[in-house]
């Protein structure tokens, strides 16, 4: 899997993307990730990506020209399944968007910034628009970040046991249950017996009651589309 991403502050992205498992993805040659300085595609010398909004108001907007530069590249050099704008009035990202775009190919992200972009931009070139919550961020730097290790853990092979993925929180629209890990007794606190007893059909089933409960009392929304 490729995945572009723009952005006028590039510098934001190198420590995600340095660390841990998305690293350990690009070192694997599972993953390619590359970070594009939107000012490279500036209109002028003076490195210029952004201008006042018609009309007036507070704040500077993304220009489409730079945008549409890069894009225009990417796309001349291979094809994209999505281009993906991270903006706070988009749709909210789920486990089953993560699902879906791990399965992609070629993924380009673009990042707003200041008040966004010029809405040219989503008319003609964006795809899908995610949002990672009902807040706003300074840039979608950070929202990037998010989406891509989100994304590229689901990948095969990415990481050490692939189980692993399957039962996180969400993928079945249930949270996940306690876990535990040695000792079995911590000052009184003891490991329910059930996870000690080796039996595997009660231990599932102990999981499957504590994964309803604990949903049932944090996210009841979530139990609407539970199967």
């Amino acid at each position: 899997m490729r995945i572009d991403i723009i952005t006028c502050v590039p510098k934001l992205l190198e420590s995600p993307f340095n660390h841990s498992i998305l690293l350990r993805a690009q070192t694997k040659g599972i993953v390619e990730i590359v970070v594009h300085d939107l000012r490279d595609y500036a209109i002028n010398n003076h490195k210029q990506v952004d201008d006042y909004a018609f009309g007036g108001g507070a704040g500077m907007v993304l220009m489409i020209e730079p945008i549409a530069k890069c894009i225009n590249k990417l796309q001349s050099e291979r094809k994209y399944d999505e281009i993906i704008y991270m903006t706070p009035d988009g749709k909210q990202f789920e486990q089953k968007t993560a699902n879906r775009l791990s399965l992609l190919g070629n993924v380009i992200i673009l990042c707003g910034h200041y008040k966004g972009v010029d809405e040219r931009v989503r008319e003609k070139f964006i795809t899908l628009e995610l949002s990672v919550g009902d807040y706003v961020l300074s840039g979608g730097e950070l929202a990037a970040a998010i989406i891509v290790d989100a994304v590229v853990r689901l990948i095969p092979n990415v990481l050490s046991d692939e189980t692993s993925a399957l039962t996180d929180s969400f993928q079945d629209n249930l949270l996940a249950p306690p876990i535990y890990t040695r000792p079995a007794d911590y000052e009184g606190m003891k490991v329910p017996e059930v996870l000690l007893s080796g039996h595997e059909a009660k231990i599932e089933e102990w999981r499957t009651e504590e994964a309803l409960k604990r949903t049932r009392e944090r996210r009841p929304d979530l139990l609407d589309s539970y199967e």
